[in-house]
């Protein structure tokens, strides 16, 4: 019998190499996790070489324009709630369990606002969108010809219309997605 033994094939070579360069790679996210601040300066790093790329290559607006675009999707998710109140609403009427929503009177309980996506995987996917269209702008097939400023007065007027909408949807079902300006309590002591 000549077959190789399955722990010597090439593709579990291939597979186990994949493999420990899995958990290097997730080792360093999950150190990287509690260093919120330094992420997001290493991704607006990473974004301004990006930009600067476009602006000396003259070119890949087009992958500028769906990066912008891919990135506006993300930061929406991160604004909304995990549980979107108006459809819970809408459930609610149904099922004639109003419940579920976020408290709109003094008497409700305080429900925390989770996020439908959290600031982790905000960071983490913006980071590797950017760091893939980065790697896009030095191959030509991405370099498609368009008039640049239609792209950038269309991407303003779809980021206008749809903040509109959300900063609508957050003071109809009165929600806050972010932390500053809220009222801090302080911790009492064992005194």
């Amino acid at each position: 019998m000549d077959a190789p033994e399955p722990e010597n094939t090439p593709f579990a070579a291939v597979s186990a190499q994949t493999s420990k360069l899995g958990r290097l790679y997730q080792s360093y996210l999950d150190k990287s996790t509690p260093y919120a601040t330094y992420r997001w300066i290493g991704t607006a790093v990473l974004l301004a070489l990006f930009f600067l790329r476009i602006v000396v290559a003259q070119g890949w607006y087009i992958v500028c324009y769906s990066l912008g675009i891919y990135l506006l999707n993300l930061f929406l998710a991160f604004l909304q709630p995990k549980i979107d109140p108006s459809l819970t609403q809408d459930e609610g009427l149904e099922d004639g369990d109003a419940g579920s929503s976020l408290p709109t009177k003094k008497d409700e309980e305080f429900r925390p606002f989770i996020r439908r996506l959290p600031e982790f995987k905000f960071w983490h996917s913006a980071t590797r969108a950017i760091a893939i269209s980065f790697v896009c702008t030095w191959f030509a097939i991405f370099n498609v010809p368009v008039f640049w400023p239609v792209l950038v007065v269309y991407f303003l007027i779809l980021f206008s219309l749809t903040m509109r909408r959300q900063i609508q949807h957050m003071i109809k079902y009165r929600y806050v997605p972010f932390s500053f300006g809220k009222a801090k309590y302080n911790q009492r002591s064992g005194h």
